[in-house]
Formats: structure tokens, sequence, C-alpha cells
């Protein structure tokens, strides 16, 4: 969150673990300044609208001519009409002089012009009364703005600001975290693209309530896959009313789908991992060859932990898993009938 006005902090009401409700007052600035500015704004729209001869709550006029200054101005412009038509009548008849003739139609032409500027001093007026209402309703923003609030239900995972400090435009305030609904992102391998659908129930699992099953609904897709871990992201809504998934909780996540595939297993003792490198012992006659995989994940049943083998083995291979000792490349082994597995030699 970050601050729409410049001010002082004048209180800081929440802090860091607070929930927060929507709307919630979380910090205060020193309105003095803001109000200050609103005054000024409310004086100068009171101002235009005396100038327009219309009450606070009245609206603009719609005929110029029922404005005083206009009517003054049509009037003037009525009686210079008429006595410059007498003036013409009389010079014609040699009862006055041509300076007299000029003077009335100078002042006929005179009290033309202030009329059209009278017209135009209402448009102005007009325009300069929206404005005014504008700044004012903006002064009136700002004020408001002055109570930073929280955006929606949440709790508050950091606070930059304390009491005294003066806040820029824009300068960060506050971070909320929404705990409601959470939005679970999802590492889905481009091979299940296909079978991967908006709206389906997905099935979560955290570390931190192990046995326990969450779920949620697949809300977006995207359709690019990224190239390094050839996998697209999938992200899905999930409940949390009760506050007990934490933002940035690790989790796995179960995917159902119509898609049908054999998958190799094998025990987790049966793998070895050096040096970032999975790998097995292949059994071949009465000895083992050392063997890359390339492991799709990690399971854990009745059977105990298990991985699922992506590449390096096909159905059928046998694998050796040592009872005591280490195996080797090359290495011979018997293999111990009552265990089902071979012995290392």
């Amino acid at each position: 969150m970050s601050s729409e006005v410049e001010g002082r902090v004048a209180e800081v009401v929440a802090d860091v673990g607070d929930n927060v409700k929507q709307g919630q007052v979380l910090i205060t600035l020193d309105p003095q300044e803001l109000q200050f500015e609103v005054d000024r704004q409310r004086g100068l729209v009171t101002q235009v609208r005396a100038q327009l001869g219309i009450g606070p709550n009245d609206p603009p006029p719609t005929d110029p001519k029922k404005i005083a200054s206009v009517q003054r101005a049509e009037a003037d412009l009525f009686d210079a009409d008429h006595k410059y038509n007498r003036a013409q009548q009389m010079y014609r008849g040699s009862l006055i002089s041509q300076q007299q003739l000029d003077e009335a139609a100078s002042r006929f032409q005179s009290t033309k012009a202030t009329y059209t500027v009278a017209l135009q001093e209402v448009d102005r007026l007009k325009a300069l009364l929206v404005s005014s209402e504008a700044s004012e309703k903006l002064a009136e923003k700002k004020l408001a703005d002055a109570s930073i609030r929280a955006p929606f239900l949440g709790a508050i995972k950091t606070r930059n600001v304390h009491p005294g400090e003066y806040l820029r435009v824009q300068s960060p305030v506050m971070v909320i975290v929404r705990t409601d609904r959470l939005r679970a992102r999802l590492a889905v391998p481009e091979r299940w693209a296909g079978w991967v659908k908006d709206g389906a129930t997905v099935d979560l699992h955290v570390e931190a309530f192990p046995g326990e099953t969450f779920q949620g609904k697949i809300s977006r897709i995207n359709p690019a896959v990224a190239q390094d871990s050839r996998t697209f992201e999938a992200e899905a809504l999930l409940a949390n009313k009760d506050g007990r998934l934490k933002p940035g909780f690790f989790l796995q996540a179960s995917i159902p789908s119509e898609k049908e595939e054999k998958t190799i297993f094998l025990p987790e003792r049966a793998v070895n991992y050096r040096y970032g490198v999975y790998k097995v012992f292949l059994l071949n006659g009465n000895r083992v060859s050392e063997r890359q995989i390339s492991p799709a994940g990690q399971t854990e049943d009745a059977h105990g932990r298990r991985f699922e083998v992506a590449e390096g083995l096909k159905p059928g291979d046998r694998v050796a898993v040592p009872i005591s000792g280490d195996l080797h490349d090359g290495a011979v082994v018997q293999e111990q009938a009552e265990l089902n597995t071979p012995a290392a030699k």
C-alpha cells in the first residue's frame, strides 16, 4: 500500500500481524493543510455561484438572459438602441447636429459590445463553476485519503512508516496479505498440458499439516511452457477462512484427469543421489552396472517413500539394492532369495 497524498504521519493505528477488515483505518496523516485547501476551494465555488446568482445547491443557469448582469446589459442596450433611432430621425429633420448623432451611435455600439461581453462572462463563470467544483471534490478526496485504509480483508505483513515521518505521494506504507482466499501456483509437466482444465478440483498437501488434504479449483492456466523446467504454471484458488494456511507455504498438488499412464516407481533406498545426479544399479546377470535416471517426483504410501522415474529405466529392468555395504559399477552380486533382493559380494 502507498500514500496518495503528502503529509506528516499523525498516527499508526495497526501494526505487523494485525488482522484488518476492509475499510479499516491503518494510518492517519495530519489533515490540517488538506482541510485548509478544502475550505479555500469551497470559498471559490461560493463566489462563482454568487456571481451567477444561484444558490449552493442550484444547477447552473441554462438561459443566460436570466442572469442579473446580462439583464442590466440588455436594458442598457435597449435604451441605447431607442435613443440612436430617435437621434437618426431628429438628424434627418435637422433637429440635432452630426456630432450628437455620432455620440448616440457610439453609445449604441458600446452598449451592444457590453451586452455581448456579459453573455460571454456567463459562459466563463459556468465553466469556472465546473472547474471549481471539481477542484473542491479533489480537495475533499485528498482530505479523505489522509486516512489510509485497508483495501480488503487481510493481515499486515510489514510496516514501513512511523509517527512523525513525512510521506510523499506513492510512498510505501504497509504490505497487506489477503489470507481468506489464497492462490496456489502449480508447476505442471508439459506432457499434461492437454489434460489440465479450468475449474478442475485440486487436492493440496502442505508439510505443516501432514495427512490433511485441502482443495482448490483451477482458475488460470499459463499458455507458455518454461524452457528450463519444461513445465507450465496453473493457478488454483482455495478458501482459507480459518487462516491455517500461510502465504508462501510450499505444497504438493494432485490434479485429476482422465489420462492413464504406467509409471515406474523405485524404493528410496534403491536410488543414489550424488553431486546433483540420481543413479541406480541395474542388474545384468550376476553383475551390476551404474545407470543415471531422471526422477519425476516422490510419493509416500503404504510401501514407503518411492521415486517416480521419468527417464532411464524401462519396464522389466531389475534394480539392485544392497543388503549391506555399497555397490559400485561392475560389482558381482548374489541374489538373496528370501528377501528377493541381490546382495553385494
